[in-house]
C-alpha cells in the first residue's frame, strides 16, 4: 500500500492546482485510492482489507500528501473511522461490554470500506469546534433507533462520502457523547460554506443533519464512548494530521529545490542554507511522527504513547508552517504567483497548526502534563 500511495502521488500533485484553483472534490485522486485498494488500507485481511497498523497508515499518509495534501487530508478522515473500528477488537470488545451487534455492525461498516466505500466525519461545530463535550447536535432515542439533530462544520468530503461519522450528546443524558455511521442520503443537507486560505480542495462545507437511524449505527453500540475514546486513545483525533503536514512540508522542499535548480539559484548561500534548515527540519518532524505512530501500535492508550502523540501533532504542524514560509522565501516572489506549487503549499502548510487538537492546545496539553498535573482537566485551553 505504501507502493501504491508513491505510485499515485505524482498524479494527484499534477491535478492539486485544478482542485485547489477551483476548491473542488479531487474526483480523480479518489478513484485512484478506491481502484488502489486503500480505503481499505485499515481492515482487517479477514473482512477483505490489508490489515495496516497506525505506523502504516503513517508513511501511506506521508507519501499521499507530498501529492496532493487535501487529498490525503479527506484520506486521513476515512482512516480515523476505518482505524478505529479496527481497533476495537475481540478481546476489547469484551472488556468493554459491548453487545454482539455492535461487533456485526464493526464488521458491516469495515467490510463495506474494503469493497470501495469511504467515510467522513461530522464532528466540529460552529462556537464548539471539535470540543466533544460542547457539541450542540443531539440525539434521542426512538422506537427504531436514535434520531440526530443538529449541524456540522468542516466535514471534508461532505457530499460525496458514503457514510458520516456523526458525534452528537444525548438529549436525556448531556454527560454522554456518543458517534453514529450515517450512510448518506435524505436527512443529510450539504450547506456550500468552504472558501478557505488553504486545503481549499478538502471541499469541508457544512452538513446539516435531521435524520433517524438504527440501532446499529451507533458505534460501538453502547452510548457515552466518545469522551472516553478520545482521552484514553488519542491517536486518531489527534495524530492522524500529523503525517498529512509532514508530507506537505517536504512536499514545499521538494517543490523548492525544483524552483531553485530551475531558476539557477543554487549558488546563493542563503538559498542552500534555507533548503538545508528546511530538510533537517522535516526529517526530524517526520522522525516524531514515526515514533508516535510505532508506540500507537505497541502499546495504545499508554501514558508515554499519549505524549508523543500529542508531540507529533505539535512538531508537524508547527514545522509544515515554518518550512512552506522559508521554502517561500528561497524561491523569491515568482513563487508568490497564483498556481505555482509553493503559493498553494504555503496555504496549505499553513492549516497544520490550526487544525485540532491546534498547536497552542497541544503545547498546553504537554506543558500541564510535564508540570504533573492532568492535562484533560487542568489546562487552560479547551480538549474534549
Amino acid at each position: 500500500m505504501i507502493d501504491e500511495a508513491r505510485r499515485l502521488a505524482p498524479r494527484f500533485a499534477a491535478r492539486a492546482a485544478r482542485y485547489d484553483r477551483d476548491g473542488s472534490f479531487p474526483a480523480d485522486d479518489f478513484a485512484d485510492l478506491r481502484r488502489a485498494g486503500l480505503f481499505g488500507l485499515m481492515v482487517p485481511p479477514r473482512l477483505g482489507g490489508a490489515g495496516a497498523g497506525f505506523a502504516d497508515y503513517a508513511a501511506v499518509a506521508y507519501e499521499l500528501a507530498r501529492g496532493n495534501g487535501a487529498t490525503a487530508l479527506i484520506f486521513n478522515m476515512h482512516a480515523s473511522v476505518t482505524g478505529a473500528l479496527a481497533g476495537v477488537t475481540d478481546d476489547l470488545a469484551d472488556a468493554l461490554g459491548l453487545p454482539p451487534d455492535a461487533l456485526r455492525a464493526r464488521d458491516d461498516h469495515l467490510a463495506a470500506a474494503a469493497r470501495g466505500s469511504w467515510y467522513a466525519v461530522a464532528m466540529s461545530e460552529r462556537g464548539a469546534g471539535s470540543r466533544l463535550s460542547q457539541l450542540s447536535t443531539g440525539y434521542t432515542r426512538v422506537d427504531d433507533g436514535y434520531r440526530i439533530t443538529g449541524s456540522k462544520t468542516f466535514c471534508s468530503g461532505a457530499g460525496h462520502a458514503d457514510a458520516y461519522l456523526i458525534a452528537a450528546r444525548s438529549t436525556s443524558d448531556p454527560a454522554q457523547v456518543s458517534q453514529f455511521l450515517v450512510p448518506a442520503g435524505d436527512g443529510l443537507r450539504v450547506e456550500p460554506t468552504w472558501d478557505a486560505l488553504g486545503m481549499r480542495a478538502t471541499g469541508s462545507h457544512d452538513l446539516h443533519v435531521d435524520v433517524t437511524v438504527p440501532p446499529g449505527a451507533l458505534l460501538g453500540g453502547v452510548e457515552g464512548l466518545a469522551l472516553v475514546v478520545a482521552q484514553l486513545a488519542p491517536h486518531w483525533m489527534v495524530a492522524s494530521y500529523a503525517a498529512v503536514y509532514v508530507g506537505v512540508a517536504r512536499a514545499a522542499v521538494d517543490a523548492a529545490v525544483a524552483h531553485v535548480t530551475e531558476r539557477k539559484l543554487g549558488h546563493l548561500p542563503a538559498v542552500r542554507a534555507r533548503i538545508g534548515r528546511a530538510d533537517a527540519a522535516v526529517a526530524a518532524a517526520h522522525l516524531a511522527v514515526l515514533e508516535a505512530a510505532r508506540r500507537v501500535d505497541e502499546a495504545p492508550g499508554d501514558a508515554e504513547t499519549n505524549r508523543w502523540v500529542w508531540r507529533a501533532k505539535l512538531i508537524a504542524g508547527t514545522t509544515a508552517a515554518e518550512v512552506a514560509a522559508s521554502m517561500l522565501e528561497a524561491a523569491g516572489t515568482s513563487a508568490m504567483r497564483r498556481g505555482h506549487p509553493l503559493e498553494r503549499l504555503y496555504r496549505d502548510a499553513r492549516a497544520g497548526s490550526l487544525q485540532p487538537a491546534t498547536s497552542d492546545v497541544c503545547a498546553d496539553w504537554l506543558g500541564v502534563e510535564a508540570l504533573g498535573g492532568d492535562p484533560d482537566a487542568d489546562g487552560t485551553a479547551p480538549r474534549w
